[in-house]
């Protein structure tokens, strides 16, 4: 199985080629860009417009008109109640988490105050990831690693 390694870089200058050139020699691959812009007063949301946060593993769907389940997000919901589950400590899932590449929705890693306030997220979402067929792997793996250290 092939092993990769993320890193994020920051540009706060003006953008140059010669980042990309000297990280190609380097041999890594551009995987992606993220653009941002700060958003002028006309186009900023008006008070009140909508102040509720989406749950953590949820999105707006493309129509508008429900959230839906958020598949790289609920990939994270699903990694953190797997160790959990395995009784790991936080910063080792804040580890595992951050090692993978996974990242919360600001952009910044996870932490275990982060990991900690998920804590609600997971307990609500917990009897719908109980009943995926993921999960049902997950516990016959965990069931079949405990086999083999008792044996």
């Amino acid at each position: 199985m092939a092993r990769f390694e993320r890193i994020r870089d920051v540009i706060s200058g003006p953008f140059s080629p010669e980042v990309i050139r000297q990280r190609t020699a380097a041999g890594w691959q551009l995987v992606s860009l993220e653009w941002r812009r700060e958003l002028p007063d006309s186009e900023a949301p008006t008070e009140g417009a909508f102040s509720e946060d989406i749950p953590y593993g949820l999105r707006i769907s493309d129509d508008c008109q429900r959230l839906e389940i958020d598949p790289s997000e609920n990939r994270v919901l699903m990694l953190m109640m797997e160790l959990l589950v395995q009784d790991f400590p936080y910063s080792s899932i804040v580890s595992d988490l951050n090692e993978k590449g996974f990242r919360m929705r600001n952009g910044k890693p996870w932490s275990r105050v982060a990991l900690f306030n998920m804590t609600p997220r997971l307990i609500e979402v917990g009897p719908r990831l109980f009943s995926t067929e993921e999960w049902i792997m997950v516990r016959q793996r965990f069931s079949s690693s405990k086999q083999e250290e008792i044996s």
